[in-house]
């Protein structure tokens, strides 16, 4: 007996069914697939700009999940670097075949299919954000063009903080095109909603669907009106069943989202795992085109009524592949979280604007 393995044996025609759901950024790829058959390079390359405690998860998180066959560190101090690099190298009897190279020049990254930057000034006590953006600006402008120019066809990955405006910094000062620039935003603050809501409904996170999006910072915003758990819209039954699921409480969940990396660090100093998985899994995506949909940091001007003239990235879900950021979901909002988005991408782009790209 013959099985129907696609819709469009049933008479769907196929078309480019996804334009439906997903709308491409403003400078980005077309939505149109690429073909699978398609010749790829057999070996991936990834390069970690910034070798701290951050970049360090990542880069090992990475290794052990196989997703690259060589990985380069970047970092300005060369002894930590040449420390972290053989501290990886010495475990190579226990885990998958992987070159590690590493150095203090942006020439090591060279021919990289995905480059993740985790450098970043740090604030001093008493700085205003202004001063630390621009010192922000000084050092990306060392290693961005650099690293775009060795590797002009790479996907970049922001991960440093402030993450949307290093971004929109990376994207200006690279001159790749916005869906080849991508923050990580606030998809491990979405991992961290979905655990808030599975622990306290008994079921594994990964059966949660809910979405943090706008900044990666106090001004997200919280989906409510779409969180689903195993497929079934989720806050009318818990409305139902817990009075005490109102407004306020809401704000209290995700003020506690928000409030979880502030947590980590006033408890060992610095986050570093669950940002290392984050990031791999959204190397994952786009490194074996996995079409999945993650919320990153993406060229938001167009949606949701944000202003076309507007250039601000900001977290939005967006389906991700070899291409980088293959379209952005066209999410179905209360006009209150729509209202929110759209005063977290004013003071983002308030802030982009100070900077003179």
């Amino acid at each position: 007996m013959h099985k129907t393995s696609s819709l469009s044996e049933l008479g769907f025609d196929a078309g480019d069914a996804s334009s439906g759901f997903f709308r491409a950024v403003a400078d980005g790829c077309p939505l149109t697939p690429t073909s699978s058959s398609a010749p790829h390079r057999r070996l991936t390359k990834v390069s970690v700009i910034g070798a701290g405690n951050v970049g360090m998860a990542i880069a090992q998180t990475i290794l052990t999940q196989n997703l690259a066959d060589e990985i380069a560190l970047v970092d300005a101090l060369p002894d930590k670097l040449r420390g972290e690099a053989l501290d990886l190298q010495h475990a190579a009897a226990f885990l998958p075949r992987v070159r590690i190279v590493s150095g203090t020049d942006a020439a090591v990254t060279r021919n990289s299919d995905l480059v993740v930057v985790t450098a970043g000034a740090r604030q001093i006590p008493g700085e205003t954000r202004l001063n630390l953006l621009q010192r922000n600006v000084a050092l990306y402008r060392k290693i961005v063009p650099p690293v775009a120019e060795h590797s002009p066809d790479a996907l970049l990955l922001v991960v440093s903080n402030p993450v949307d405006v290093l971004t929109y910094v990376t994207w200006k000062l690279s001159g790749f095109p916005a869906s080849r620039v991508i923050g990580s935003g606030t998809n491990l603050d979405s991992s961290r909603f979905r655990f808030l809501v599975a622990e306290h409904l008994d079921v594994s996170a990964q059966d949660v669907q809910a979405y943090m999006v706008g900044e990666h910072g106090d001004s997200s915003v919280a989906i409510w009106s779409s969180i689903s758990v195993g497929g079934m819209p989720a806050l009318k039954s818990l409305r139902d069943s817990h009075r005490s699921f109102d407004e306020a409480a809401l704000e209290g969940i995700r003020r506690a989202v928000v409030g979880g990396a502030y947590e980590v660090i006033g408890l060992k100093g610095y986050t570093s795992w669950a940002i290392g998985y984050s990031v791999a899994s959204l190397a994952a995506s786009l490194l074996r085109d996995q079409r999945r949909v993650h919320p990153v940091s993406v060229l938001a001007a167009g949606f949701h009524g944000i202003s076309d003239g507007h250039e601000v990235f900001l977290s939005l879900p967006a389906r991700l592949g070899r291409a980088g950021v293959l379209g952005v979901a066209e999410m179905d909002l209360t006009e209150a979280e729509a209202a929110q988005l759209r005063r977290s991408a004013k003071t983002l782009w308030e802030n982009c604007q100070l900077l003179g790209l």
